[in-house]
């Protein structure tokens, strides 16, 4: 065997957490991480349940606008009232956050509870608050806010017609 090669490819666990699970802030910690985050910081939130193109690509196209990304996303309970389906999510939060993290434009992200995110754009005062394009910005929760501290609000178009729920209907599709 290659004695060049890291131990996890010589077979032996690693004990260190991958890099990107530093990324994943619990919403009582969030005050902590956001000084360090740089300005403008841009937030978006959404289920991120199974990860597609079009995600990927909004939400680089959301970094792009400001110096750090942070993502919330819907927790387990307030992904099934959103009424998606009783199945969904089909990931779980914790495995939903790993993902999230692991993507190169993302620089934090954490999860809500509650029905909307406004309590946690209202905590975290967001620079640039931007959703998907199939939201207009004066639908936008939390936008009056933000408006309000002077900073803007963006609905990102959508550049490739992806859906998760299409997705699902596809992989079930008989025959």
């Amino acid at each position: 065997m290659r004695r060049d090669r890291p131990a996890a490819v010589r077979g032996k666990v690693l004990s260190a957490a991958p890099r990107f699970e530093g990324k994943i802030v619990r919403p009582q910690d969030l005050a902590g991480r956001l000084p360090k985050l740089a300005r403008p910081l841009v937030f978006t939130n959404g289920v991120f349940d199974i990860l597609h193109r079009g995600h990927v690509t909004y939400l680089a196209r959301a970094r792009a606008l400001g110096a750090a990304l942070l993502v919330a996303l819907n927790d387990d309970a307030s992904v099934r009232r959103l009424g998606k389906g009783a199945e969904r999510p089909l990931n779980r939060l914790d495995d939903r956050l790993a993902v999230v993290a692991a993507l190169e434009a993302v620089d934090a992200v954490t999860w809500f509870v509650e029905d909307t995110p406004l309590a946690l754009i209202e905590a975290c005062a967001p620079d640039i608050l931007v959703k998907g394009g199939d939201w207009p910005v004066e639908r936008i929760v939390g936008a009056p806010g933000v408006l309000a501290r002077g900073g803007s609000v963006r609905s990102i178009a959508f550049e490739h017609e992806r859906s998760t729920s299409a997705l699902l209907a596809k992989i079930r599709k008989p025959g």
